[in-house]
Parts: structure tokens; sequence; C-alpha cells
């Protein structure tokens, strides 16, 4: 897939948000996105209005969880000037499967409402969930686990590369890799990031630690100590020192660089043997090869004689 010939539909979702009708039905720009409407040639209408009871959430939404105050005031507003900006659905039967607004449309829900005005447009699978993700990764301060489950949903559901994501959305590969990385975390920890007890510095600090019970007692002497990201940091290293102290062989062999493991599996190739490099320092170790038979044995030392 050429990243090039992908839209990048962070630029470009105004064209789906827009919060006035005049620009639903003004031409793109020369240099806009008008990729997610679909066939890029579908005329945009005036919102309509639409009875609630018909809308039906998006089940791959990544936001999971709305904050109360932002709700209270969300309706407040609607009770004062009604609802200014349109949801956003697709028709799915004679239903409509909501792609963008669900705060709009859970406030106006709780005042009473029964119609709420809605832009109406035909759009696919693989386009609805990059609309929501662009809503609430750019729009939005969504946590950053909902963020990853969102990537993740995404890339499971379509079999696409990190990368690729990245041209789609409008952000960086290495967001989208960090990210993800988050939901290697231990369960509990994750909550104390979607929750906002850790932020998501301390997370990819703990991110570091490859024991999960380790995690998760520092993740909770963070909270009880309020303790800061650098700090955490200087704690980590320090466990890092006293385990190499303790048993420097096994801390190399666990630190191993990627480096080290493709020479392992080039040498493996080409000798046809098990092959493990060890080290004993950071200038020295060993290099085991293996042999199982008389015949390998042999064969290896032909090789290295040569």
């Amino acid at each position: 897939m050429d990243r090039k010939a992908q839209p990048r539909l962070g630029r470009g979702l105004d064209s789906l948000l827009t919060v006035t009708d005049t620009a639903l039905t003004t031409k793109p720009r020369a240099n806009s996105d008008s990729s997610l409407l679909p066939n890029h040639t579908i005329p945009a209408g005036p919102a309509t209005k639409i009875a609630i009871a018909s809308v039906e959430l998006n089940p791959h939404q990544p936001r999971k969880s709305f904050d109360e105050e932002e709700l209270k005031n969300l309706e407040d507003s609607i009770r004062t000037h009604g609802v200014l900006s349109p949801i956003l659905v697709r028709p799915v039967g004679n239903r409509y499967q909501l792609i963008a607004g669900e705060r709009r449309l859970r406030a106006a829900q709780r005042l009473g409402l029964t119609e709420i005005p809605a832009n109406i447009r035909e759009m696919d699978q693989q386009q609805v969930l990059e609309a929501a993700l662009v809503e609430n990764i750019q729009r939005s301060d969504l946590n950053p686990i909902e963020k990853a489950a969102g990537f993740k949903d995404y890339l499971d559901e379509f079999k696409m590369t990190h990368e690729h994501l990245a041209g789609r959305i409008g952000v960086d590969r290495t967001t989208i890799t960090n990210l993800l990385g988050l939901l290697n975390l231990p369960p509990e920890v994750q909550e104390f990031v979607r929750v906002g007890a850790l932020s998501l510095g301390h997370a990819k600090v703990l991110k570091g630690i490859a024991d999960a019970p380790r995690q998760i007692a520092l993740a909770r002497e963070v909270i009880a100590k309020s303790t800061s990201v650098h700090a955490l940091e200087t704690l980590t290293k320090q466990d890092k020192d006293e385990k190499t102290k303790a048993s420097p062989e096994k801390a190399l062999d666990e630190t191993r660089t990627a480096h080290v493991q493709s020479i392992e599996d080039e040498l493996r190739q080409k000798l046809a043997i098990r092959v493990a490099i060890k080290l004993r320092s950071r200038d020295k170790g060993q290099i085991v090869l293996q042999f199982d038979s008389n015949d390998d044995f042999e064969r290896l030392l032909e090789i290295l004689r040569k």
C-alpha cells in the first residue's frame, strides 16, 4: 500500500464535523481532503432532524467514559441554545449508526429531547472507524488507554501497519506504536492510566520494566507518594543497577539488544545449528555453538578451519 496515495483524514474531518450548513454545501478547496466522503463525490446536504430513538451508538467508539461535568455543561448549553452542531450518522437499515457527536447525543437524551439535528452520510466500516478515531484523538481529551484500544481495534480489523494507520489519520507513527505498548501493562496499571491517576509519562517509564508485579508496586507507590516522572525514572534506574550488581550475567542477558539477536539468527541460518551469544560484561562474552550429532560436529569443524 502506497502511503503517499493514502489521504490523511486528520486534515479533512471538518468536512464531516462542520458546525454550519454552509460548509457542507461549499466545494472543497484545491488542497483540502474530502477522503471521508464516499467516492469523494457524494453531495453534502443540510442537516436533518432525526429521532433520537432511531440512533444506535457506534460499537467501535474509542471513548468509553464521559466526564460528568462536561456532560452537565453541555446539557446547560443545549437547554439554552439547542443543539448547535449536528451529530454525524450513517443509515443502517431503517435506523442510523452514530459516527461522531456522542456527547451531544447523550446530553440531548438526558434533557428528554426526542429529535436531534444530524448530517447523514453513506460511509463504509473503515471510514466510520477512521472518523471516530480522528474526532476523539484530535478533537477530544481522550485518555491514552482509550486511544491505544481504538488504534488496536482498527489495526485488528483492517490488518494495517502502524505506519499506514498514521498516514490515514494524520498522526506520527511513533505515537501509535508507543500508545499500543501501554496495552501490555498489567490491567491494574492500565486502569490507573485510564482514570488519570497515572500520567502517560509515568506509564511510559513503567512500560520499560519487564516484571509485572514490580510495575504494579511502583504504580501504587507513584500514586500514594505523588512521585514525579523524573523521580520514577531514577527509581527504576536504581532497580536495574541493583539487579546488575546482584546478577550481572543475567542482567546483561535480559538486556541483549536486537542487534545481538539478529547476529544469532544470522549464524544459526549459516551454520544450521543452534547458536547463543552470552554476554559476561559490556565487552566480554561467549559464542556457544551447539551440535547434536557427530556429523554436525565434523561439518562445523570443517567450516571453522576454512
